[in-house]
């Protein structure tokens, strides 16, 4: 069997989508219902934009760190006095 020809792009292709998990239905479906579009269009418009989609952005990775869970909530124990609001500081002088 050759595979070479799927490479050509046909204007006209027709192809059809079997066992969908539940969210790549409810996502074509919300589309449809939220654009007014067939089932169709919305499922294309899906693919679309998931050719479209931005690479994550990962030029820093090697200099920052990665917080365990713990550190992350010692982090926020640090600071939560600092996100206190204090009433007195917020009433006009005069």
């Amino acid at each position: 069997m050759q595979y070479a020809s799927y490479l050509c792009y046909s204007e006209f292709m027709t192809i059809s989508l079997r066992n969908l998990p539940k969210e790549v239905e409810q996502a074509i479906l919300e589309t449809s219902h939220r654009e007014g579009i067939s089932l169709n269009k919305a499922t294309i418009r899906l693919l679309e934009a998931q050719l479209h989609k931005p690479a994550n952005n990962s030029d820093f990775e090697e200099f920052c760190g990665a917080w365990s869970s713990a550190e992350a909530d010692a982090f926020d124990a640090a600071l939560a006095e600092m996100r206190q609001v204090d009433p007195a500081d917020w009433e006009s002088a005069g």
